[in-house]
């Protein structure tokens, strides 16, 4: 069967089982200064191994999307100025349930 014609989730597990004990590979990851270094060398793994990642698919999707977050060092979520929201969420709308809101204002913890 070719890989190409496989859901993303399965291509990423594939991607990701491939880098276990490439030495190489997670030495390169190690010293990215940046995510953008990261998806290279992830996109050229993805190649190597004909499965037809995208960067877009890379960014989008765990778990190379949260090792992209956490290069970049960015939270994956943000309390303060009444903005409490997942970080991958695109829309305003927040992934939090209002009992959580209600919860970090019974703590103080919320504006």
């Amino acid at each position: 069967m070719n890989s190409k014609n496989l859901p993303i989730k399965e291509r990423l597990r594939l991607l990701v089982d491939s880098l276990d004990g490439a030495e190489k590979t997670n030495e390169a990851l190690s010293q990215c200064k940046n995510s953008d270094a990261m998806l290279d060398i992830l996109l050229e793994a993805s190649s190597k191994l004909e499965l037809g990642l995208t960067r877009d698919d890379l960014k989008q999707n765990p778990p190379i999307r949260d090792w992209v977050w956490w290069k970049n060092k960015e939270a994956l979520v943000n309390l303060g100025d009444d903005n409490l929201r997942y970080q991958g969420d695109s829309s305003g709308k927040t992934r939090w349930d209002s009992w959580t809101i209600s919860f970090f204002k019974f703590l103080r913890i919320w504006r």
